[in-house]
């Protein structure tokens, strides 16, 4: 007898969404098969799958203990959220070789399904970092008896879902900094920074909308740029290492001496980037927006606004409310711009309400059984008329000014 060979051995996964990538959540039920193709018979003791979830993270750090002494310190921890194990075909011992405990598997495809949920707990979001990482994956092992075990890993995709509806997440964002420059004995004027963007939460994709005033008092050209960071954060044996990468930028335009320079709106487009990371115990990934005055020969002086990076977009409603009212504070409080000295006069009552449709409203109103007896008595026929008396002049005048004091009626003795 000719034993045959195992030609192919793949795990597809039964995706949620209609891009055919494998995206998950907590609480999500993973469902998939594993994909056997052979040619010929063979015998298989087992076929097993092993999912599992975790974030690792691992650095090195060289040491010296002496003039001719060094180290090297290794740092590593690992937090797992969840293990999972199934059996798809046999038993559970490899160890067993007796032809009872063999399984035949005729030449062919075939498929084996598999499922397991996720912990209802979060779960961190699926990241790759420059010291640590958290992955997510299945595996499947074939056994047959006297040879190597077959072996596929595939991974998947877990989103904890950030909400940047949330009214923290929500709230405008904003700072002010000033730096006077200092060569020797002569000082030079004040550089001034004040910035604000509408709101902390944002998704990739996005473009922030950022609000700022330069001034440069000083006697040198400077140039106010823009920039957004990730913050790469390990934990391990209580040390921490971090890792800060550029994810945008943008640059203004250069400032003389004695110049102003006002971004209202300018647009900084947010990539595609992985989410925060907040809920892990070992690995943080955070974003923060700088606005800086890049000062040659200087420090820079610059603002850090913190930044979110969610999953959930924003609600037309809440992009609507947070929008307008973070756009007027923008632009009347510290844009300068004020309200017209005189307001407005309102259209004339003839302008709005023609006579034809005050007689037409007027008019007895159609009504029925009790309703039409109770609204012909006069409380009826006194709101209809109110509704459509014209208003009073517009005047910016009081015509009821307040009493004097003398004027006034005095207060009854008790």
């Amino acid at each position: 007898m000719v034993l045959g060979k195992v030609k192919s051995l793949t795990i597809s996964f039964d995706c949620l969404n209609d891009s055919n990538v494998p995206v998950y959540s907590s609480g999500d039920t993973v469902s998939g098969r594993v994909n056997l193709e052979v040619t010929g018979e063979i015998r298989v003791k087992s076929l097993k799958i092993h999912a599992r979830g975790h974030a690792k993270v691992r650095w090195t750090e060289s040491r010296n203990a002496g003039s001719n002494t060094a180290y090297t310190q290794n740092y590593t921890e690992e937090v797992e959220y969840f293990n999972h194990k199934d059996i798809l075909i046999g038993h559970e011992r490899d160890d067993d070789n007796s032809e009872e405990g063999f399984h035949t598997i005729h030449s062919g495809r075939h498929e084996y399904a598999f499922s397991f949920e996720l912990p209802q707990t979060p779960l961190a979001t699926s990241f790759e970092g420059r010291h640590g990482s958290v992955r997510y994956w299945v595996k499947a092992e074939l056994h047959r008896p006297w040879l190597l075990p077959v072996k596929l890993k595939k991974e998947f995709t877990v989103f904890e879902h950030i909400d940047i509806n949330t009214p923290s997440l929500l709230s405008p964002q904003a700072g002010t900094k000033e730096k006077t420059l200092c060569c020797w004995f002569c000082t030079s004027g004040p550089i001034s920074l004040s910035a604000k963007i509408e709101r902390k939460g944002y998704t990739p994709g996005e473009s922030i909308q950022i609000f700022a005033e330069i001034e440069n008092c000083s006697s040198r050209m400077v140039v106010p740029k823009a920039a957004i960071y990730q913050t790469q954060a390990f934990y391990a044996k209580g040390k921490m290492k971090e890792v800060k990468q550029l994810v945008a930028n943008l640059r203004g335009e250069s400032l003389s001496s004695g110049k102003t320079e006002t971004w209202n709106g300018k647009l900084l487009k947010i990539p595609p980037v992985s989410p925060s990371i907040l809920d892990c115990s070992i690995i943080r990934v955070e974003y923060s927006l700088m606005v800086y005055v890049d000062i040659p020969g200087a420090m820079d002086l610059f603002l850090n606004l913190p930044l979110v990076i969610g999953t959930i977009p924003l609600h037309p409603f809440g992009s609507r409310t947070s929008s307008v009212s973070s756009q007027c504070s923008m632009n009347m409080n510290w844009l300068g711009l004020s309200l017209p000295e005189r307001p407005e006069a309102p259209p004339s009552y003839a302008e709005v309400v023609t006579e034809e449709q005050r007689r037409n409203n007027l008019a007895p109103v159609n009504a029925c059984d009790d309703f039409e007896r109770a609204l012909q008595g006069p409380l009826f026929a006194y709101i209809q008329e109110f509704r459509f008396l014209p208003p009073p002049l517009y005047s910016e005048i009081d015509p009821n000014p307040d009493q004097s004091a003398d004027d006034r009626p005095s207060c009854p003795s008790r």
